[in-house]
């Protein structure tokens, strides 16, 4: 039996090995960064930057989504799904969908117009099973993001200019 419940403070431990298990099914390992330490502080201090649902399968981990809030100027509120991760000896058995399904509830009891997340190119499964529930890929764009060194050069550079 699957159930989805919300992830509490006690379950950073395990929050953290499922980043990481999905960091290694995504070939990034190395890119791991965060503590557990950051995830406690950022999912459960005074304003929260993010939500997180863990799965269970008869009791088990089996995979969790994590998403927050962002806001469009074009449609108002919505929310970022920024990992859904099932473990493989778990898939096939509905547990990404459930937890889809729970992240969709939460954007539609807060009126969100949008659900948007991404998907790695190579991951064929993965495409196949969102356009398979109704969501459409966006062809024409393409995310940019700075980390680190970029981003305190940038700011650096704002703080010069103004």
């Amino acid at each position: 039996m699957t159930t989805i419940r919300p992830a509490m403070s006690s379950d950073i431990a395990l929050m953290y090995s499922l980043v990481r298990a999905l960091a290694e099914y995504e070939r990034e390992p190395h890119s791991v960064k965060i503590t557990e330490e950051q995830l406690l502080r950022d999912g459960f201090g005074p304003n929260p930057y993010y939500e997180c649902l863990i799965a269970e399968e008869d009791g088990q981990a089996a995979g969790f989504a994590l998403y927050f809030p962002i806001y469009s100027t074009w449609q108002g509120p919505s929310l970022h799904l920024e990992d859904l991760f099932v473990l493989p000896k778990f898939r096939g058995k509905g547990i990404g969908k459930a937890l889809l399904n729970h992240v969709a509830a939460a954007a539609s009891r807060r009126g969100c117009a949008r659900l948007q997340w991404d998907v790695l190119d190579w991951n064929q499964p993965a495409i196949d099973f969102y356009n398979s529930i109704g969501a459409i890929m966006l062809p024409d764009w393409r995310r940019m993001r700075m980390t680190g060194d970029a981003i305190k050069a940038l700011a650096a550079a704002t703080e010069v200019s103004a």
